[in-house]
């Protein structure tokens, strides 16, 4: 399945404490707003990768917001990466 030409794929890895407190959540949350799918995942080393697919100026904005200071915990890094989408989300979901 192919996604439509002008979405594309955001990964951003966020390092600092955004485990336990709430940071997928709101995340979850901001993602279905701007009308993304994808998912956030906790991993063991602290950090979570949160994968989304939609048009530019959406994930742009998902990107700033976890950027902002404005998320649960504290975020001291976002390290992002871009790619065309796959088209293989539905929804946002929280692993």
């Amino acid at each position: 399945m192919s996604a439509p030409a002008d979405v594309e794929r955001l990964t951003a890895w966020v390092h600092g404490r955004v485990q336990g407190v709430g940071f997928r959540w709101f995340t979850r949350a901001r993602a279905l707003e701007l009308g993304l799918v994808g998912h956030a995942t906790n991993h063991p080393d602290g950090r979570v990768m949160v994968v989304a697919e939609g048009p530019r100026p959406a994930l742009e904005q998902l990107l700033a917001w976890l950027r902002s200071g404005d998320t649960p915990g504290e975020v001291r890094l976002v390290v992002d990466s871009w790619d065309p989408a796959r088209g293989d989300l539905d929804g946002f979901v929280e692993r």
